[in-house]
């Protein structure tokens, strides 16, 4: 494309919102407060899934070995394990550790009770491996796996908490799905008004250009820009405050809900915004894009 091309698109598509300037403010409100209410709700679920997965990193599995094993035969297992695709981390306790910590929880404050073992550990047989994993979802799947590993005699696991976190994940998805989805319908609608609003304005000028030559290209471009610039406004506009509000609600929060702000921690502003930002202005493009693109395609009949 040459840069005078460029420029006379541009312009043409400036031409065009200022021309209907009072549907183009109308998209462009409409599309702001639909990439505001995706904004939130990415704020929300984002932070949502970093909840579950920061709560997923508490959830192991616990497996314990075969009486007479060596630690050196422990841990040879443990490496094996540790292998396995669907292994985040692994933390070994020996016999000494699991006593000592059963101790401080169970002896506190009646010390002398557990000198009377103290040359014999009751736990001694109980070295054990605590695995976490990257899914949850996977948990079965790796349980019925540990069960069939030698030298492994129990594993202890929840399967509840397993099947409760992965259907909130699933759950989470399909949400997100359908309300961007939702939100992306809506802004396409209101686009698609704007530009056939547009079009009708520049008729008598399409037939022109196409007379004397014009390709579609050129005749549709100013069109597209025009559809390009409503949703890229439309992006900047929520976005401008979004990242005040952020703040302003995390705020709230752990002001207000201080126990919740104690069991969740909600991400920082440098960390989510880039992200929505991004995803809000290629939203705002797409929809201007593919909605002027294809409504503009039945007036190129003239």
């Amino acid at each position: 494309m040459r840069i005078s091309t460029f420029w006379y698109c541009l312009k043409q598509g400036i031409i065009n919102i200022c021309r209907n300037i009072w549907f183009s403010l109308a998209s462009v409100a409409t599309i702001s407060a639909c990439i505001f209410l995706f904004c939130m709700f990415f704020g929300i679920m984002t932070n949502v899934q970093h909840v579950v997965k920061n709560v997923e990193s508490t959830v192991g599995v616990t497996i314990f070995f075969d009486e007479g094993m060596s630690e050196d035969e422990m841990k040879a297992i443990g490496k094996k394990i540790a292998e396995r695709p669907e292994v985040d981390r692994m933390e070994f306790t020996s016999g000494e550790e699991a006593w000592e910590s059963f101790k401080n929880d169970y002896f506190k404050g009646m010390e002398e009770l557990a000198d009377g073992f103290a040359d014999d550990n009751p736990l001694a047989g109980d070295a054990s491996y605590q695995i976490f994993l990257k899914d949850i979802s996977k948990q079965n799947e790796f349980v019925l796996y540990l069960q069939n590993l030698d030298g492994i005699r129990r594993v202890n696991y929840s399967n509840s908490a397993a099947a409760g976190l992965s259907s909130f994940n699933t759950m989470v998805g399909i949400l997100s799905v359908v309300i961007i989805g939702v939100l992306l319908a809506v802004s396409v609608f209101l686009i698609s008004n704007t530009i056939n609003v547009a079009a009708a304005f520049r008729k008598s000028e399409n037939e022109i250009m196409r007379y004397i030559g014009a390709t579609n290209y050129m005749i549709r471009a100013p069109f597209v820009v025009e559809g390009m610039v409503i949703g890229l406004l439309g992006a900047i506009i929520p976005l401008s405050f979004m990242s005040y509000i952020y703040q302003q609600c995390i705020g709230f929060v752990a002001e207000k809900f201080q126990i919740l702000s104690g069991i969740f921690q909600f991400l920082p502003l440098h960390q989510i915004f880039p992200y929505m930002a991004g995803a809000a202005m290629l939203l705002g493009l797409g929809i201007g894009f593919f909605a002027s693109f294809f409504t503009i395609r039945k007036h190129l009949k003239v």
